[in-house]
């Protein structure tokens, strides 16, 4: 059993999953899952071994159940403890209207970002119950959920939104665990989620729209995460906190 806290983040491999991954290199051992980046998991992997800490790689698509079943093998074959989960696997599609999104891409969505976050907090939970000394799990939603994004992708808000109601439900299922669950809104950040859904200069563009006049970073949202995932949020737990600037 790993003597360090242990901390699963799902899509660890680029964006506020590796970000949290180098902010946090020392203070955890780590099981990584990624999708489809090989190398920005081996790159997160790297972070944590240089800084003496132990991290396992994980393939996965965690709207497939066997998947999220074998990432949680890992999690027990390797370190039999599990403290903190940063619940970030998502996907955004291209920008579209309503009228013009099928059944197909609205069934991916929930299946990455609604099905698959509840199933991957599901397992999370079981383990920490049965440790008996609680944890943390921080889902990450967006700001989207209440601006709903109209014209834009309003599929992915609709999953952050439902990420948002979890996070409270869940929270108030778990508490008397000592099992703290928060959710994690950002808004407009750099990162590649931005070029995945069609538009890669998308954050530089709108950023005149933020109270703040910028984008965000990855490493802010990472902080905010980390944040809560620590001891000095002990008495946090069902709260939605908004990383955007003031938008």
């Amino acid at each position: 059993m790993s003597t360090r806290p242990v901390c699963l983040i799902t899509g660890a491999s680029a964006g506020i999953g590796a970000a949290c991954v180098r902010l946090a290199a020392g203070d955890y051992d780590f099981v990584l899952t990624y999708r489809s980046d090989a190398a920005g998991a081996d790159a997160a992997k790297a972070a944590v071994e240089a800084a003496g800490g132990r991290a396992v790689t994980v393939r996965a698509d965690v709207a497939d159940p066997e998947d999220i079943a074998r990432i949680y093998k890992t999690v027990d074959d390797s370190f039999g403890r599990l403290d903190v989960l940063i619940n970030n696997a998502g996907i955004v599609d291209q920008t579209a209207k309503l009228t013009e999104m099928d059944h197909s891409r609205l069934t991916r969505m929930m299946n990455v970002n609604v099905i698959g976050a509840m199933l991957v907090a599901k397992d999370a939970v079981l383990r920490m119950q049965a440790q008996g000394n609680g944890g943390a799990i921080i889902n990450i939603s967006s700001a989207a959920a209440r601006l709903g994004s109209g014209n834009q992708y309003i599929d992915y808000a609709a999953s952050k939104a439902a990420i948002d109601t979890f996070t409270k439900g869940l929270s108030d299922e778990v508490a008397g665990d000592n099992i703290r669950v928060m959710s994690i809104r950002p808004g407009l950040i750099d990162t590649e989620l931005h070029a995945k859904g069609g538009e890669p200069g998308r954050a530089q563009r709108l950023a005149h729209m933020v109270p703040m006049k910028r984008e965000g970073s990855a490493e802010e949202v990472a902080r905010a995460i980390l944040w809560l995932a620590s001891p000095e949020a002990s008495y946090v737990t069902g709260s939605t906190l908004d990383v955007t600037g003031g938008r």
